[in-house]
């Protein structure tokens, strides 16, 4: 059968111009098992029970949220966790920052500079090394991040509403495992 083209399914096998096999389509085995999307529990309840599609539900709603609190300010959530480094850590370089704060070097520059452009931070030049440049909050990225305060906690409630005290608490450990 050089020149023949064979179809095998798993029980029955066809091939163009082979007398002895007449061509059907390929016969389903009813012993073997459909693709389950992600384990057991995931085909038990769909999409609602994929962990990944459930962090992305409670992303979409903690980032609706926090949008709302952040809306007057006019800064994006990366540029407010940089501040809120800055006013937890002090004066820290550029590249401290990014790792503080989950940024890559590209992103945290960009954020760095846009802060710096609104007059939230300032450089100064490192007393240890002259090639670097240290960061810290202006009176104005000061008064900003701590005006935001109230309304970053209130959000944090609203988003954990529906858990009691210790669910919020084993949710924090649990999501810090993760990442």
């Amino acid at each position: 059968m050089p020149n023949s083209k064979c179809m095998r399914s798993a029980t029955v096998s066809t091939c163009d111009g082979d007398a002895h096999s007449p061509k059907s389509a390929p016969v389903k085995d009813s012993n073997r098992k459909t693709a389950e999307p992600y384990g057991e529990e995931a085909s038990v309840q769909g999409l609602d029970g994929n962990i990944a599609h459930l962090i992305r539900r409670a992303h979409q709603r903690a980032s609706a949220t926090f949008m709302a609190v952040l809306a007057d300010s006019n800064l994006t959530p990366a540029q407010y966790f940089a501040l809120t480094k800055l006013r937890e850590k002090g004066e820290v370089s550029q590249n401290l920052l990014g790792r503080m704060a989950a940024m890559d070097p590209a992103t945290i520059q960009g954020v760095v500079q846009r802060l710096g452009r609104h007059g939230l931070i300032k450089r100064v030049p490192d007393l240890k090394d002259r090639r670097r440049m240290r960061l810290l909050l202006t009176d104005e990225g000061i008064a900003l991040v701590d005006g935001l305060r109230d309304g970053i906690e209130e959000m944090s409630d609203k988003i954990l509403a529906p858990l009691g005290p210790e669910e919020r608490s084993s949710l924090r450990a649990l999501l810090k495992r993760i990442i």
